[in-house]
């Protein structure tokens, strides 16, 4: 697979949702903080949401981004969502997510699990990280800890995101923005 590589930052329009029974907007540290990290590095926030732990819920929020048209200002190219990824009764959103990719991308899991390891050792297998390629559009799960999601966007998202990135990236992959 040939590989296109430009120079140029190429920004992405990115939707972020917090998946939580109890976090609202003055309490979602997480999701503000990725909303800041994703600003920090030139993108472009076009949507966020706080939804309930709720399969159906999410599903619906995330249906709805991932299938807004490309070629418009505002059609959602990447999704970041923090939470609902323990083992607790509610938490659902791999459950969610997982029956909607396109493709999954089995190897963010696995790094993301590697990179956790260093900061909180075996505990680090109880996070069901995810994420997958859906109609243009990448999805990115992470758990609800603002450590987890700095763990996430430092280690692995940023550069996915970045179309300077070598020798691949996920932009060439994504719907185009208008």
């Amino acid at each position: 697979m040939a590989h296109h590589h430009v120079d140029e930052f190429i920004p992405v329009n990115i939707a972020v949702l917090t998946v939580s029974d109890t976090r609202t907007e003055e309490t979602d540290t997480s999701g503000k903080l990725l909303v800041d990290l994703l600003a920090e590095a030139g993108h472009q926030l076009v949507d966020k949401a706080i939804v309930k732990d709720d399969i159906y819920k999410i599903r619906e929020i995330v249906s709805r981004w991932i299938a807004t048209d490309g070629g418009t200002p505002d059609c959602v190219q990447a999704i970041l969502v923090t939470g609902g990824t323990g083992f607790s009764g509610r938490d659902s959103t791999p459950e969610a997510l997982l029956p909607i990719f396109d493709k999954q991308i089995d190897g963010y899991g696995e790094l993301f699990r590697h990179l956790s390891y260093a900061q909180i050792k075996t505990s680090t297998i109880q996070s069901r990280t995810v994420a997958g390629m859906a109609n243009g559009t990448v999805i990115f799960v992470m758990p609800g800890s603002n450590n987890a999601c700095k763990t996430a966007w430092e280690g692995i998202i940023h550069d996915q995101l970045d179309s300077r990135h070598r020798p691949c990236n996920y932009i060439e992959h994504l719907k185009k923005a208008g």
